[in-house]
């Protein structure tokens, strides 16, 4: 019973594909199931798993032997042949695309950061529109305190402590 081996793009070939391309193919499996096993275990049980790729993924912590490892992710790369590779592939996407809105979140709060050091007032009344709660004190304080450590050529202790009261003020 011959069965067509599915290639990475969700497309089958009615002609046998080469030795390489199903190496190429097996190696870029181990390696989806290889950024698997990396996450951390609320990442993963984000992905659809099998059963078998489940007790594998925890297999892994387990062994220590360089050559155990190897023949290990030669079955989880077997193993990943069975899964749902266009399911795991949209949970990557949604993962990347999260990430990807976190450190934009990141550069916007970098820039209020660097604005209110840089423009002072008129800045901070800005920000203060945008987030009322703020602490006015304590953000006018840290600019005076960044400002003062930027033009002495100190370590930037202030503009980090001012950072993470915008970063809490804007609720990340």
């Amino acid at each position: 019973m011959t069965q067509d081996i599915p290639t990475l793009s969700g497309e089958s070939s009615d002609e046998r594909p080469s030795k390489s391309q199903l190496k190429r193919e097996m190696h870029a499996l181990q390696a989806l199931g290889e950024q698997i096993i990396a996450m951390t275990p609320t990442e993963r049980a984000r992905f659809p798993l099998s059963e078998d790729m489940l007790a594998a993924v925890e297999e892994t912590s387990r062994i220590r032997s360089h050559e155990g490892r190897r023949r290990h992710m030669q079955y989880v790369g077997k193993l990943m042949r069975r899964e749902d590779l266009e399911a795991i592939q949209a949970v990557f996407d949604q993962i990347e695309q999260e990430q990807r809105h976190r450190d934009l979140a990141f550069h916007r709060l970098e820039k209020w950061r660097d604005r209110l050091i840089e423009e002072g007032d008129d800045a901070v009344e800005a920000f203060i529109e945008e987030h009322p709660d703020v602490d006015r004190q304590a953000l006018r304080q840290l600019i005076r305190n960044a400002k003062s450590e930027r033009e002495r050529g100190k370590p930037p202790a202030n503009a980090r402590k001012l950072f993470r009261l915008i970063r809490e003020t804007a609720g990340l």
